[in-house]
């Protein structure tokens, strides 16, 4: 996935309610608690952490117990650091005292608010992407006294990890704005794994690559389970019963064939706005459903030219809503005219747009039936519509108008099913198609041409299909 990418659109829920599913993350609450409870007599290391001997007490505030709460409330307050709730006031001192910043979080904006969420969140990535810190430790004993982190014993490359669980975020969130339905659906993990291990082109992974996923699976098992406090995923962990050493006997029957037990994630709201936030910092060009409701007819025919079928009627639901039909349908067919490459998908999406226009629009559907671009796809809206006294169209138009919405479909879909059923049906409801076909003064006639002998199956056909675009070509010059 390139930072040149269009992504599908997100829908966002709104801003008030996920600040209030931030708030409410047990990585924010625990950080805000701890930058309350900081006073004159807290203490922290010359790296604004907090000092070991007052670590206990930080539990207890957080209500910790058990062999993790030190380690837990270590990173409550380093994310407490880092989102900017607690100031170092004297450094060689090691005095804090509660920001500024942490008013935001009862009396801010939800975007203020989301802004501290999204700086915790970098922390926890951050930290997810680093070894167990017993692997450190053990590192750092590998470097014979030096007090260097020897990161090639560890098998350990910064980078490589960051991009790894970068591009598994990245994958989830396209199967999450990808999807039809506003929340994903839970993704089995091992599936995840292999979606940043598999090369796109190999049919059977080998044995060395399944090792590979399997590898990335408890690294991700790991990783998922630090991520889920700070409320970007719902997670549900690895069956401990698939860890356990062969020769251990299982303590219940388990079934193998539930892909559940290997681990199922999906993003929450929250996390789908947390990611969306970070690609878009990224330079990643990541929309959200709405972006496109104050803008004119232009920019939603041409950004919802690569939407998805159920985002792009969301998207002009939402366009349309804000404005009077009639001058909406004026609008949408001045900009659905032209004659470059892209023409025929934006006249595709303004069919499709005027769909969803009552009958109020027949007016503006009139003023263009003797359009040449325009009057083919009015003919059909007044039609569907049971409009009266609407004329028949002449049979250029109705040639130009078939190879329009070829081009179209080209555009929208490539080689799809549906494209060559639809090849199939033109080439056989109108005998002689193709003989009349490359006179066409389309700018679009010798490509849909091409594609239509690239598609049709029988080969007598496809020939003749091939002709006509060469025909085509050689009439304008091509």
């Amino acid at each position: 996935m390139s930072d040149s990418s269009i992504l599908p659109p997100a829908r966002l829920h709104p801003e008030a309610e996920l600040a209030r599913d931030a708030l409410s993350t047990p990585v924010l609450a625990r950080a805000a608690r701890l930058a309350r409870w900081a006073g004159p007599e807290t203490r922290v290391d010359a790296g604004g952490v907090l000092v070991e001997e007052q670590l206990p007490a930080a539990a207890a505030e957080l209500g910790l117990t058990g062999e993790d709460a030190a380690a837990d409330a270590s990173e409550a307050w380093r994310v407490a650091v880092d989102a900017g709730l607690v100031d170092v006031v004297d450094e060689e001192e090691g005095t804090v005292a509660a920001a500024d910043v942490l008013g935001v979080l009862t009396g801010g904006s939800p975007q203020d608010v989301l802004g501290v969420w999204l700086t915790a969140l970098e922390t926890v990535i951050g930290d997810a992407s680093v070894p167990d810190l017993e692997g450190l430790v053990d590192a750092i004993a590998g470097g014979e006294g030096s007090g260097e982190l020897d990161l090639d014993a560890l098998e350990w490359n910064p980078e490589a990890e960051a991009e790894f669980l970068d591009g598994v975020l990245g994958n989830l969130y396209l199967l999450t704005v990808g999807g039809e339905g506003a929340a994903g659906e839970m993704v089995p993990l091992p599936a995840l794994a292999a979606s940043v291990i598999v090369p796109g082109d190999m049919a059977e992974p080998t044995n060395d690559v399944l090792e590979q996923v399997s590898d990335a699976m408890m690294r991700l098992d790991e990783q998922f389970r630090m991520l889920e406090p700070v409320g970007l995923i719902e997670y549900r962990p690895v069956d401990e019963a698939l860890m356990a050493d062969a020769d251990e006997e299982p303590a219940a029957p388990v079934d193998d064939t539930d892909v559940s037990r290997y681990g199922m994630v999906r993003l929450t709201p929250l996390g789908l706005y947390g990611l969306r936030a970070r690609l878009l910092e990224a330079g990643f060009e990541a929309p959200a459903l709405g972006d496109l409701a104050d803008k004119g007819a232009d920019a939603l025919l041409d950004g919802t030219a690569v939407f998805p079928p159920a985002a792009a009627h969301a998207e002009t639901e939402q366009w349309l809503g804000r404005r009077d039909p009639l001058e909406a349908a004026r609008e949408l067919l001045a900009a659905a005219r032209g004659t470059d490459q892209g023409a025929p998908l934006r006249r595709l999406r303004c069919q499709q747009a005027l769909s969803l226009v009552g009958v109020s629009a027949e007016p503006a559907l009139r003023e263009v039936l003797d359009d040449p671009e325009l009057g083919g796809l009015a003919r059909v809206w007044l039609a569907e519509h049971g409009a009266a006294d609407v004329p028949a169209p002449s049979e250029d138009l109705i040639f130009w108008l078939t190879i329009d919405t070829v081009a179209a479909q080209l555009a929208a879909e490539g080689n799809s099913e549906e494209l060559r059923a639809l090849v199939e049906g033109l080439a056989r409801q109108h005998g002689g198609f193709f003989d009349t076909a490359w006179r066409v003064d389309h700018p679009a006639t010798a490509d849909v041409l091409e594609a239509m002998g690239r598609l049709h199956p029988d080969k007598k056909i496809a020939k003749e299909a091939r002709k006509a675009a060469f025909k085509a070509r050689s009439q304008h010059g091509g």
